[in-house]
């Protein structure tokens, strides 16, 4: 499993990636209109330092549609990036890949498992 690289980006990099997150974000709410990406969210952008690729982080409410949350992306992924060229000038738009980002889930179920340690052996 690929893990997110977050500290050792570069600030130019990382703020990149945030406007392009943002921009996507913007565009997947108002212009895409497959029903599959309804209640997506893009957690986090991870651009190549050459613009030329970008790994795009999501997660879905109900992790059931996680597979078809991804087909719609996926599919959408020419449109998104033409849309993200009109609106954030690079000297690249980048390639997109849309991964799901298990980090939310994870945090969950660590979450919920502090909290019955706490109920069965805090009390």
């Amino acid at each position: 499993m690929r893990q997110r690289s977050g500290s050792r980006r570069s600030g130019r990099l990382s703020r990149v990636g945030e406007q392009v997150r943002r921009e996507l974000a913007d565009i997947l709410r108002r212009e895409v209109r497959d029903p599959r990406v309804v209640g997506v969210s893009l957690t986090d952008v991870e651009v190549s330092p050459d613009y030329a690729h970008a790994v795009v982080f999501f997660s879905c409410l109900d992790v059931n549609r996680v597979s078809a949350a991804a087909e719609g992306l996926q599919r959408a992924a020419g449109f998104l990036r033409s849309q993200l060229a009109q609106r954030v000038k690079l000297h690249a738009t980048p390639d997109l890949r849309f991964v799901y980002d298990e980090s939310i889930e994870r945090g969950d179920r660590l979450s919920r498992l502090i909290d019955g340690l706490r109920e069965s052996g805090g009390s």
